[in-house]
């Protein structure tokens, strides 16, 4: 992925989320899916406000089953927004950026 943002697989999750002492958002995708290539330069706008502050990813879900079985992700896009390893915010399908804005500040 060009950008900021960065991909995540199964064996990099736990590094890049769990041992991160900044916010991290992963938006859980597939590329077949129509809104989550709507949602993808959001996620990479996001990410250019918030370099240095939080960390924008994303986790191809037909890739990464074992991390997406974990954080039972039924329906894509979903992006949760981590801090401390736990799951702060969790949004199912099209989210306005306003909204994932807002809740990444609450946690700076």
């Amino acid at each position: 992925m060009a950008g900021k943002v960065i991909e995540l697989n199964d064996s990099d999750f736990d590094d890049m989320v769990r041992g991160s002492d900044m916010p991290v958002l992963v938006d859980f995708w597939a590329p077949w899916c129509g809104p989550c290539k709507m949602i993808a330069p959001i996620i990479e706008e996001i990410a250019e406000e918030f370099e240095g502050k939080a960390k924008m990813c994303k986790l191809n879900t037909d890739d990464a089953r074992d991390s997406a079985m974990e954080f039972g992700i039924s329906a894509i896009p979903t992006i949760i927004l981590f801090k401390g390893g736990q799951v702060e915010k969790k949004w199912i399908g099209l989210t306005s950026k306003k909204d994932i804005i807002a809740a990444i500040n609450e946690l700076l």
